[in-house]
């Protein structure tokens, strides 16, 4: 028993040794293997960046070769211009050449056709003595002209000389004749200015009573409420009345003043700025100041003031007396003016 016990540990102890040479034969492959993946992986980094040496000079040789290309191109491309501009230069040489020996030819045949015209202009010369001698005779004969019309000259500059001084003398009869024609103007200005004068002072005795008739400047102004309702223009009642003293100082002043003074009396008709309806015949102020003033004028003519002594015009709104809206104000706006003037 104690035999078996001893070969049995013996037995043991041998299977350690083995399992311990084992391990150390494959760590030392393993080291091996490793060495040789290290010098591979070394001399392969080698031949990689040998590699990438060559490409980066294959690349620069690449990009040198590009530009000696363009720079072949562009040479060639010059050597292209050069030789179309000498083909046409050469073009050029040759047109001029055939040019110049054009006119070599011409001159030969002109030296050979000058001795003829030679003989040609000798002939000519004679000719030219005949007739320079016919010329010196008609020479004479425009200077004994020349001296006629010299004298016919001196005639015309004292009959002009008399002309301008008769001129001047028109000039002064004109030149009066305008002053005094001025002087009439101002005249009749002057009558007329007087006989409106006289027209404005009796037409203020007659209509002296109503405080809506009054004298503005130049004019004569009735209120329209004195002859026309609202917004009408029909002549009211109490304005015909009116109208008929105006009639009758019209007619006095027709028989007044000279028939040769080109007289007028105007109508004109003003109205407010509030805007009509437009519902009825009339549609607009335009049309209201026009109809009021014709209807003033007709009624004149109606009470026998001459149509040529009469003119009417509208003005609408546009003329006020006073800038503003105000009742009052409307109030004086709206108004039939009456003025003496000229034609």
């Amino acid at each position: 028993m104690a035999s078996s016990r001893g070969r049995r540990r013996v037995q043991e102890m041998d299977y350690w040794p083995s399992f311990v040479d084992a391990l150390t034969t494959l760590l030392l492959v393993l080291i091996f293997l490793l060495s040789i993946f290290m010098v591979a992986q070394f001399f392969l980094s080698q031949q990689l960046s040998g590699r990438d040496s060559v490409l980066a000079r294959l690349n620069a040789q690449i990009s040198e070769l590009t530009e000696l290309l363009a720079l072949e191109r562009a040479s060639s491309a010059e050597l292209e211009t050069t030789i179309a501009t000498l083909q046409n230069s050469l073009g050029d040489l040759t047109a001029d050449r055939d040019r110049l020996s054009g006119l070599l030819e011409a001159r030969d045949g002109a030296a050979a056709s000058a001795g003829g015209q030679l003989a040609t202009l000798e002939g000519a010369l004679d000719d030219e003595r005949q007739i320079s001698q016919r010329a010196m005779a008609q020479v004479e004969l425009l200077n004994q002209q020349i001296a006629a019309l010299r004298r016919q000259l001196a005639a015309a500059n004292a009959a002009l000389e008399a002309s301008e001084s008769k001129e001047q003398e028109s000039q002064a009869k004109i030149a009066s004749l305008g002053r005094r024609l001025n002087a009439a103007l101002v005249q009749r200005v002057q009558e007329l200015n007087r006989y409106r004068s006289d027209f404005f002072g009796r037409l203020r005795e007659i209509l002296s009573q109503r405080s809506d008739i009054r004298v503005v400047g130049d004019r004569f102004v009735f209120q329209s409420e004195v002859l026309f309702a609202s917004g009408a223009e029909d002549i009211n009642p109490n304005g015909r009345g009116e109208l008929d003293k105006l009639a009758e100082a019209i007619l006095e002043l027709e028989s007044q003043i000279p028939s040769e003074i080109t007289w007028v009396l105007r109508v004109d008709g003003h109205t407010d700025a509030v805007p009509l309806s437009g519902t009825g015949r009339l549609r607009n102020n335009w049309e209201l100041s026009a109809a009021r003033a014709i209807s003033v004028v007709r009624y004149l003519i109606e009470k026998g003031v001459s149509p040529k002594r009469l003119v009417a015009a509208g003005f609408g709104e546009f003329q006020p007396l006073e800038p503003g809206d105000t009742p009052d104000i409307n109030a004086r706006n709206r108004r039939i003016e009456l003025k003496l003037t000229e034609r």
